[in-house]
């Protein structure tokens, strides 16, 4: 059962300012860098209500300097990081999993997890659910789940795909980028 009291800090990066929420039990929330300080404790502030700013813990600090280093380029298993994500259903539960399992560098579509995960083509929407969905990006490593084709898809966080193609290309990834809207003839 998740604490009632949850803490944040925001932190800098080589690529921003990234902002971790925890409780007792672990990790709630981690936000993908922004241009700014303020920009990422008004979006803690936003998805974890209630939330007062704390003085981490010795795992949450572990946490946040593996989380410098990857944003330094260096090559970083967050497999080990305490989570507390009680509020989440079973399939979601199963796809983070398999997610949390990705190493660095390697990625997996939508439907191939879906697949991997007993299910039929179906869930694959359900995978990309759980993507959009996914409280601590970068720990739970859905920057590395593309969608058919090996085409970037969707990405909720800051910079949007953008910074999920950078996240990617700094893991050693080329991805197909996606083509631009068509244009009208008239």
């Amino acid at each position: 059962m998740r604490s009632a009291i949850e803490h944040f800090t925001v932190f800098e990066t080589a690529a921003g300012y990234c902002g971790i929420a925890w409780s007792d039990a672990g990790v709630t929330r981690f936000h993908l860098p922004e241009k700014d300080a303020a920009s990422a404790e008004r979006s803690i502030r936003r998805r974890v209500p209630g939330v007062e700013p704390g003085e981490p813990s010795q795992a949450v600090e572990g946490t946040i300097a593996l989380a410098r280093r990857y944003f330094s380029g260096e090559r970083i298993d967050f497999t080990a990081v305490a989570l507390d994500l009680p509020t989440m259903d079973d399939l979601f539960r199963s796809i983070f999993a398999a997610t949390r399992q990705l190493g660095w560098g390697e990625t997996t579509s939508y439907g191939v997890m879906a697949k991997a995960l007993g299910h039929g083509p179906e869930v694959a929407r359900d995978v990309g659910q759980a993507m959009a969905k996914n409280p601590v990006p970068l720990i739970i490593p859905c920057h590395r789940v593309l969608a058919a084709g090996g085409r970037p898809g969707g990405f909720s966080a800051p910079g949007g795909v953008n910074t999920k193609l950078m996240m990617l290309e700094m893991e050693g990834v080329k991805v197909a980028t996606p083509l631009p809207a068509q244009q009208s003839l008239f």
